[in-house]
């Protein structure tokens, strides 16, 4: 039975399939569901039960084909799906089951949608605003029906019908709005599940198939869709619910690895649909940009780039409101983001960009300044990439071949990216972006600057830049370098900030290193002495850091980063002679934390892994060999002294000299702040107080805000932190090594900036004090190593190991004393014979031990046992080269406990049958010189042997043949013997004269040395009656002659033998044909000057140098004397302003002098060189009264024409008149009276000639000397005022004095003169001379050349204020800290020269130390970049005088043979704490030295060929010279530095 019924119901089934099937094929497949999906209300049909039937439903239209469906079986279905009870229905399941059987309607009777408009929109809102948003969160109980709408929405394209509903507009916005926000995480599930990546993807593309099926869409869709790209601005987008960074995802730090899901899905809309996406972006920029520029941009869209209309941004026409720039500022960073994601819809918004560059409106103009500039660099909204590291401490140190050839941000925001060359997609538009560098406004200037700055670090975007390009953005960057205005400039600087070291070698390194002028590395170094101080900080800081991470390059000796940056050090260093407080601490900082950081090396743990880029192993620095950090350390700071030139080592040397002194005063503080006991004493308060306020004054006159330093120290004295102290005295202890120093400091700083009543800004002000202090580069730990390259000459550092070695025996013995004994035994076992030579090197090992030695509580360091004497004798006996004898001489006479009896065999062994050529004969000579100044007694007794010895087989005889074809000079190490001996002979002289200990004595042997020397100087070297002595020997033997003269005349006595006439003489070797003879003769003056250890009238020579024809020798000699001003300036001495009458009288009897007005213009430019450089309104009245006083006297100097110096004070009159006018000074009327230095100046006969020379006119030719004199202020006017106009074009130090010095023809044929008032001044006449501060000439103010105003007072008006205004600024800078020094006052020339010299005895080696202020060379830049570099100011390298510190013991009188021919070098600064170090000077033009002939020219000009002719032939070959000189820097000689 039942077998029988199922085989009915199967026949029964399978006839009604049968019978469907021939339906379908007759009328297609018909919907079989027939289940109500409605109800009537009140009669709702079960949840449960409705889901089933929804879930039959969706499960049969799912299986049904479109092609093969009887669409209007549907019909029921899609009204009842479409109704009310299913859409708006609670239950989540029940709408979700419904949308998936609305969707499988839709696809299966598309096109054709069996729904009204109004049902299509129920539908879709069911859709937007329930199903899709639920598919935020994956574990959705309906997720995969959420799932399935999307995707058949999206594969069928239904979503289009959207855009066929009416007034879809709302829900379209809601669409693109809710799946932005669900695929950026914000609306996640609490779980956090991630989205899955095919959500993703079909959400995508449903908004992409909108975006390109819809014929239009609504603005604000457009809004939300570029919104999405400033997702890219917030570090934490695209992560965990509430945007928290999630730990353990992809990213764990606050900058994502990749680029937001929102942010992608906006991307791929905008490159799917590009043309559009075109359109539509267009139109929200035109919205939002064009709306705003057009309110201030002209009608024509350019603004106008007239140079004349400067305005400022406050001038510029009425802007964009606060709200509008905010918009702009959001719409600016979407462009941004919108050129690294899609180019293509920037199309027609970039030539909008242009039209902003044009807008008159400066914060529009910035805008697109900027974003074009970060545009083509592919930075985004995120900003630019963080700069790449550049670590000085890091070790081992960075090297080319391992650096990462681009920097690689961490976060794919910030990583640069650029799709498509913009230079090339719109050249047009970034033709018009490079003109914004000229704009008139600094801040569009600024903002350029910084872009191209990104776009070269950027290499434009990874796209890469033609060389052309390249090229040119380089100059760009250069020339913004020098602009006028400190933004700029600080903005160039900081751009090159953000280069790395690759970046530096292949994009600047090939414009030009640091010293080649005009390169931009070159124009950054002159940043390091900016007027501005925040530029010179960013400055020196960018230049040092560069340096400090190139140092392993430079060390390993790669010639492409040494000839690019290896100068840096010079000229960071260099600035130390600017003489600015703020320049100084500055110098400081970058000193021990860019070029020698204290904590390098980091230590061996952090050395496996480079700061600067890939990890590096340790080999390449130190080898296999273990890390020992004090060798690392001491090779960098040898490395930084190796990479100073001259002028700069003078000055870190100086640096370093400071700190024992200030090591003194910081004791001192310490100490009265234990007696201050925060404030609380028992007893003695008002003398502790006292005495604390001594030494906090002495700290805060050294720093630049005396007034709060003086606060701060106090506060730190009340916080009477008792372990703070104990760690600065570790800090200066010599006895310390680096690592205890080093950990002091660290511990310092961390305990001040944690102490709780401790000012913000205490450690600011202490640090440099700790830094001056501190045992850091001079340290214990240093010397050994030190003393081990000496010997090696590892790195090619031997040389400079010898030079700090010799700086630590001399400045720092208290370091110096623990390895003095292994110094003595080096010196033994290289100990010469006379068979063995020495080493070479052993030479410079005594001049670091005899400068030791010295100290005569130091001499008691140096072992005494007999073989260290043995080795001492033997180099006094057989050293090589001869210095080697002398220094061994010091030693032992400082050391051996017999002296007298080693002094008496050692003479008698250098006695013995001595003889020319013969063995060791120099070496002889050498000792008996140096016995001769250390112990005269003895060689007293062989005094005829002596003289014979050095007269007649030396001086007087000529060994070498002379020849035409001989070199003028020779080095020091060509000298042939005879030439050396000669020297030797001359010195044993000078020395034998020099410990003269009585006036007779003395008196009696200075008549033939006196005479020797003098003939030396006038003769030009020759001593043969024969004229037959090689010119290479007279060059050497005249400048040893001046400067023995120099030397001698430190003495008192022997400056009152120096008669007037051997002074013009001598005054007259600065004039010298040789540039060697020249420079060395000035800088032997310049050190014992700023000794102090001349009289004030040898300042009078150094104006001779008008004409010196080398412009570097020049402008460092011209920034030597302004800082000798600003000395006597701060003394409040007039010692340079009494310099003048002197100066009258040297030039009256100068050979070259001539009544020819064309000839007597050429003594003016000496006059207008003083008067440019010395004179300010403060002192004109008194320079005045000097020039006019000459006039009630007469000469004492014998001469034919003793009518001379009135002519030339008529002439100096004159001058300072024209000088005044033209800058618009008041001269007051000097109230006191004057006197002259007899010797030079006599009293006039009666007061009948005093009335007749005083009315008298004694200026030739009035009226064209009037108007040649005119010409030469107005030139050098004219000079200067070149020089404003282009200082800020090419800044650098040698190629503007060549660009300014044009050429032009001298001004000598006279103008027709304007008839001017008459020239001589009405002189009142002053009674009796009173006794007035004897001379020293140096100058004072920069030679400013304000806009020239001569003649008319119209002229005047107009550039007055301009010119004064830039004197002023000048004058203040010079005034700016000097050391104050003690000068003699007196006027006679009889009088005591040096009544006041506390240093007369000191050592030649110490008086080295003032070459420092004879240093100063390359300093021309000062004045040439008046607005933007500081005047050059030298520092001074005297110590300065402390408040409780013991001053250090001085050396004997034989110390000073032996710096004879040492370097000079610097010293610290004085107590008010401004160095001022005067310049190596150079000699002037060549004048002749012959003599005391005076030579009167009868010619206007007589040209080289006849001055040849002339019989006096060395006059007019110095008067040749003088004319070439003056014919190239004609008017300048005011001090065109």
């Amino acid at each position: 039975m039942a077998r029988r019924r199922r085989g009915e119901v199967e026949d029964e089934v399978e006839a009604e399939e049968q019978e469907q099937e021939l339906d379908q094929e007759s009328h297609g497949a018909s919907l079989t569901f027939n289940e109500p999906l409605s109800w009537r209300a009140g009669k709702p049909i079960p949840t449960g039960e409705l889901l089933r039937r929804l879930d039959a439903l969706s499960n049969e239209l799912r299986e049904m084909d479109q092609e093969e469906i009887d669409k209007e079986s549907f019909t029921k279905v899609a009204k009842e799906l479409a109704g009310q009870n299913l859409l708006t229905h609670k239950d989540k399941g029940v709408r979700a089951f419904a949308a998936c059987c609305l969707v499988d309607v839709l696809k299966l009777c598309a096109p054709d949608a069996p729904f009204t408009g109004s049902q299509l929109k129920d539908i879709f809102t069911l859709f937007i605003t329930s199903i899709l948003p639920a598919l935020s969160d994956p574990s959705h109980a309906y997720n995969n029906q959420h799932k399935y709408v999307l995707v058949s929405l999206t594969e069928i394209k239904s979503i289009v019908l959207l855009t066929d509903i009416p007034n879809s507009e709302a829900l379209t916005l809601h669409l693109f709005s809710s799946f932005f926000d669900i695929i950026s995480g914000s609306s996640k599930s609490s779980t956090g599940e991630q989205i899955a990546k095919e959500v993703e993807y079909n959400m995508t593309q449903m908004l992409v198939i909108l975006v390109d099926e819809a014929a239009s869409l609504p603005p604000q869709v457009v809004d939300v869709i570029v919104a999405q790209f400033l997702r890219a601005t917030s570090p934490n987008s695209g992560k965990g619910k509430h945007g928290e960074a999630r730990a353990g995802d992809k990213q764990s730090t606050l900058l994502s690895k990749e680029l937001p899901a929102a942010y992608n899905m906006a991307k791929t809309i905008c490159n799917s649909c590009p043309e559009k996406m075109a359109r539509y972006v267009s139109q929200y920029f035109n919205e939002v940009i064009m709306d705003v520029s057009a309110t201030t941009s002209k009608p024509n869209g350019h603004r106008r780039m007239s140079d004349a209309a400067d305005l400022e941004e406050d001038e510029a026409p009425a802007g964009p409101t606060e709200s509008d720039l905010n918009e702009l500022h959001k719409a600016h960073l979407l462009l941004r983001e919108l050129w690294r994601a899609s180019p293509s819809v920037l199309q027609n918004v970039i030539p909008q960009l242009e039209a902003e560059l044009s807008a008159e409106n400066v914060q529009l103009r910035l805008l697109a300044t900027e974003t074009l500039g970060d545009i083509i660099s592919g930075i985004g909204a995120a900003g630019p990439p963080p700069p790449p590291p550049m670590d000085p401490a890091a070790y081992p140190p960075a090297r080319l071949e391992d650096y990462p050839t681009s920097h690689i941000s961490d976060s794919i925001l910030t990583k640069p990216i650029s799709p498509q060359s913009f230079s090339q997609t719109h050249p047009n538009v970034y033709h018009s972006f490079l003109g914004r560098k000229n704009d008139k406004s600094a801040v569009i200037r600024s903002g350029w600057t910084t872009a191209i700055g990104r776009v070269l670090v950027t290499s434009a975007g990874g796209i890469g830049l033609s060389r052309e390009d390249e090229a040119a953005l380089v100059k760009g960057l250069g020339e913004k370098l020098n602009d006028a205005d400190e933004r700029v400039r600080l903005s160039a600087v900081k751009a090159i900030g953000h280069f790395s070291f690759r970046d530096v070698m292949t994009k600047l390194g090939p414009n030009g290193g640091v010293s080649k002028s005009g390169s931009v590395l070159c124009s950054l170094a002159d940043r390091a002495r900016d007027r501005r101080h925040p530029v010179r900080v960013e400055g020196m800081t960018t230049l040092s850091r560069i340096w400090g991470v190139a140092a392993g390059e430079i060390a390993a000796g790669n010639e492409t980063v040494i000839e690019a940056l290896g100068a840096i050090p010079s000229k960071v260093i260099d600035a130390y002679y600017a003489n600015d407080l703020e320049l100084n601490v500055l110098l400081d900082h970058v000193m021990f934390e860019q070029l020698i950081p204290l904590n390098y090396p980091p230590g061996k743990t952090k050395g496996s892994k480079a700061a600067n880029g890939d990890s590096q192993s340790q080999s390449q620095t130190n080898g296999d060999a273990p890390f020992n950090a004090d060798k690392i350390r001491t090779e960098r700071v040898l490395l930084v002294v190796k990479s100073l030139d001259a002028k700069s080592k003078k000055a870190f040397f100086a640096m370093q000299a400071r700190q024992p002194v200030y090591s003194n005063v910081l004791h001192a503080f310490l100490k009265r702040c234990e007696e201050f006991n925060g404030g609380v004493m028992d007893e003695h308060a008002k003398e502790i107080k006292a005495k604390l306020d001594g030494v906090v004054k002495w700290l805060a006159d050294l720093l630049p805000d005396p007034l709060r330093t003086t606060h701060e120290l106090y506060k730190y004295a009340k916080l009477h932190d008792r372990r703070s102290y104990q760690l600065l005295r570790f800090a200066m202890g010599p006895e310390n090594d680096f690592k205890t120093v080093y950990n002091a400091i660290k511990e310092f700083s961390k305990r001040i900036e944690s102490a709780p009543g401790a000012p913000a800004g205490l450690l600011e002000t202490l640090i440099p004090i700790v830094y001056r202090s501190a045992s850091l580069v001079y340290n214990r730990s240093h010397l050994p190593v030190i003393m081990q390259y000496t010997r090696s000459d590892e790195n090619g550092l031997g040389a400079t190991a010898h030079e700090v070695m010799h700086e630590i025996s001399e400045r720092h013995p208290k370091i110096f004393k623990d390895n003095v004994k292994e110094l003595c035994k080096i010196l033994a076992d290289q100990s010469p014979s006379s068979t063995k030579a020495n080493d070479l090197g052993s030479v410079e090992t005594l001049k670091a031990l005899a400068a030791f030695a010295k100290n005569p509580n130091s001499s008691k360091e140096i072992p005494r046992d007999r073989k260290f004497i043995s080795t001492l004798i033997n180099f006094a006996q057989y050293g090589t080269p001869p210095k080697a004898a002398k220094y061994a001489v010091s030693i032992l006479m400082a050391a051996s406990d017999k002296k007298e009896m080693h002094a008496k065999d050692l003479l008698e062994k250098s006695m013995r049958d001595w003889e020319f050529g013969g063995d060791h004969f120099l070496t002889k000579l050498a000792a008996i010189s140096q016995l001769t100044l250390l112990d005269h007694k003895i060689t007293d007794e062989a005094n005829d042997e002596i003289l014979d010895i050095t007269t007649q087989q030396l001086l007087l005889q000529v060994r070498t043949p002379a020849a035409n074809d001989d070199p003028s000079w020779k080095s020091d190490a060509d000298l042939d013997d005879e030439c050396q001996a000669k020297c030797w002979a001359l010195r044993i002289l000078v020395n034998r004269l020099r410990v003269a200990e009585d006036r007779e004595t003395a008196q009696k042997l200075a008549v033939p040395v006196y005479k020797l020397l003098n003939g030396l100087i006038v003769k030009e070297g020759e001593l043969s009656k024969k004229n037959d002595t090689p010119k290479y020997h007279k060059s050497r033997l005249r400048l040893l002659a001046a400067q023995s003269m120099l030397k001698l005349c430190t003495n008192k006595l022997f400056d009152e033998f120096l008669s007037p006439v051997e002074f013009n003489r001598l005054a007259f070797v600065t004039q010298d044909s040789l540039m060697d003879v020249r420079k060395g003769f000035v800088q032997k003056l310049q050190k014992y000057l700023v000794k102090n250890k001349l009289s004030n009238r040898f300042y009078t020579i150094i104006f001779l140098t008008a004409f010196e024809p080398d412009q570097s020798l020049r402008n460092s000699i011209v920034t030597w004397i302004r800082s000798r001003a600003k000395v006597f300036h701060d003394q409040k001495s007039r010692a340079l302003e009494s310099v003048f009458a002197r100066l009258i009288s040297l030039l009256a009897h100068h050979p070259d002098f001539s009544l020819q007005p064309d000839e007597l213009v050429d003594h003016a430019r000496y006059l207008l060189y003083y008067i440019t450089a010395v004179v300010s309104e403060e002192n004109l009245p008194l320079v005045y009264k000097y020039a006019e006083r000459v006039k009630q006297a007469r000469d004492a100097i014998p001469s034919q024409h003793p009518e001379n110096i009135y002519v030339l004070s008529d002439l100096a009159t004159a001058l300072i008149k024209k000088w005044q006018e033209k800058r618009g000074w008041i001269m007051q009327t000097w109230p006191v009276k004057v006197g002259l230095p007899i010797g030079l100046f006599a009293g006039l006969p009666s007061h009948e000639v005093a009335q007749e020379i005083a009315e008298k006119v004694y200026l030739p030719e009035p009226v064209e000397m009037d108007g040649l004199l005119d010409d030469l202020v107005r030139n050098a006017d004219k000079k200067k005022s070149v020089k404003q106009k282009r200082r800020f074009d090419d800044r650098d130090d040698g190629s503007h004095p060549a660009k300014k010095h044009k050429s032009e023809p001298k001004h000598r044929t006279p103008k027709a003169p304007t008839v001017r008032k008459e020239r001589t001044p009405k002189v009142k006449k002053t009674p009796a001379k009173p006794k007035k501060p004897r001379a020293s000439g140096t100058l004072s103010t920069p030679a400013t050349s304000p806009a020239e105003r001569r003649k008319s007072g119209r002229s005047a008006s107009a550039r007055k204020s301009y010119a004064d205004r830039d004197d002023s600024e000048d004058d203040e800078e010079m005034w700016e800290g000097v050391a104050q020094w003690e000068y003699l006052s007196g006027d006679q020339e009889g009088a005591a020269p040096n009544q006041k010299r506390p240093r007369e005895t000191e050592s030649e080696d110490e008086e080295d130390d003032g070459d420092l202020s004879s240093a100063p060379e390359e300093e021309e830049a000062a004045e040439e970049k008046e607005d933007v570099e500081m005047s050059d100011v030298e520092p001074e390298q005297t110590p300065e005088s402390e408040p409780e510190p013991e001053p250090e013991s001085k050396p004997d009188e034989a110390e000073e043979e032996e710096a004879e021919e040492e370097e000079p070098e610097p010293t610290p600064p004085r107590s008010n704490g401004k160095k001022v170090q005067p310049a190596k000077p150079s000699s002037k033009k060549t004048p002749s030295r012959a003599a005391s002939s005076r030579v009167t020219k009868s010619k206007a000009k007589p040209s080289p060929a006849k001055a040849k002719a002339k019989a006096e032939a060395p006059v007019s070959r110095r008067t040749t010279r003088r004319r070439g000189a003056a014919a190239k820097e004609d008017s300048a000689v005011e001090g065109s530095e």
